[in-house]
């Protein structure tokens, strides 16, 4: 069966998308055959990409990995208007459909919705982006807002925590361990800040109460938003694929993709990375 991988988090913005679309070259580059599903039926911004890529390989005579999305999923504007039940029956087709692949990515939109807790029920791993600010951390635990201290988890956390007691009851012996949640700093700027450091200082408080483990994000560069108009990520780049000129900045982008496989246990696709990494810095 696939590894199932869930991008999430109820609030917009955070970057599941640019995640999700970062995850899903890195591992397609291992030679892996990996699914996508587009849950967010009305933005499309992963659908978005793969429209993208498909057009400008096919302008530019060029060669990349492409996945493979149930046809279940690929009409989003008119599933998105149909009712809850007939939106669940599509996921549950394209889940099946997804199976043959080593991996399935999904990303989620920014809220709560059927599919969404149907996606997290599924997960094996789930990603969580978040900026470095306590709007988004109110959507995993509450703050007294005179102390700044931790009161008590929020919305999002009890998410996974009903994915993972569903989980549980489908497979006791394994218990509540069964999904694996890495939460991640996103969009960063590139220097420090006192804000930063208060929110950093909550989250490994929230994580050791509700169980997380708190991995490297993806910082606020601009070829992560230069590429995605081409279907590209700087896991694509290469002496082939060059719809911008390689700086020192791109290699720094690929190495925080690196470690963010590393992260999730996808040393395969990290290490495909890396050594690009090294034929590019070499040249």
């Amino acid at each position: 069966m696939a590894r199932v991988i869930v991008v999430g988090n109820e609030k917009g913005g955070a970057g599941k998308s640019t995640l999700a679309i970062h995850l899903l070259a890195g591992l397609m580059q291992t030679g892996q055959s990996v699914a996508v599903m587009d849950l967010d039926l009305r933005q499309r911004s992963l659908a978005g990409f793969l429209a993208n890529r498909r057009a400008w390989l096919n302008a530019n005579s060029a060669t990349a990995p492409l996945p493979l999305e149930p046809d279940a999923f690929t009409d989003g504007a008119k599933l998105a208007r149909a009712s809850e039940e007939e939106q669940l029956a599509r996921f549950e087709a394209a889940f099946a459909a997804s199976q043959q692949a080593d991996y399935l990515i999904i990303d989620t939109p920014g809220g709560d919705t059927a599919l969404s807790r149907a996606a997290h029920g599924r997960a094996d791993q789930v990603v969580t982006p978040m900026n470095d600010s306590f709007v988004d951390f109110g959507l995993l635990g509450e703050i007294d807002p005179v102390t700044l201290n931790l009161k008590r988890p929020s919305i999002y956390a009890e998410t996974i925590w009903n994915a993972r007691k569903d989980k549980a009851i489908d497979n006791p012996q394994a218990g509540l361990g069964q999904i694996d949640w890495l939460v991640v700093m996103n969009r960063l700027a590139v220097f420090d800040a006192r804000n930063r450091r208060r929110v950093d200082e909550r989250l490994d408080i929230l994580a050791k109460r509700v169980g997380f483990r708190i991995g490297p994000g993806l910082r606020d560069r601009v070829i992560y938003r230069e590429l995605y108009p081409f279907g590209l990520t700087v896991a694509d780049l290469s002496e082939q694929i060059r719809p911008v000129e390689i700086s020192l900045a791109h290699v720094a982008a690929r190495q925080e993709l690196r470690s963010l496989m590393q992260a999730l246990g996808l040393e395969a696709g990290a290490d495909v990375i890396a050594d690009d990494l090294d034929a590019q810095q070499a040249a």
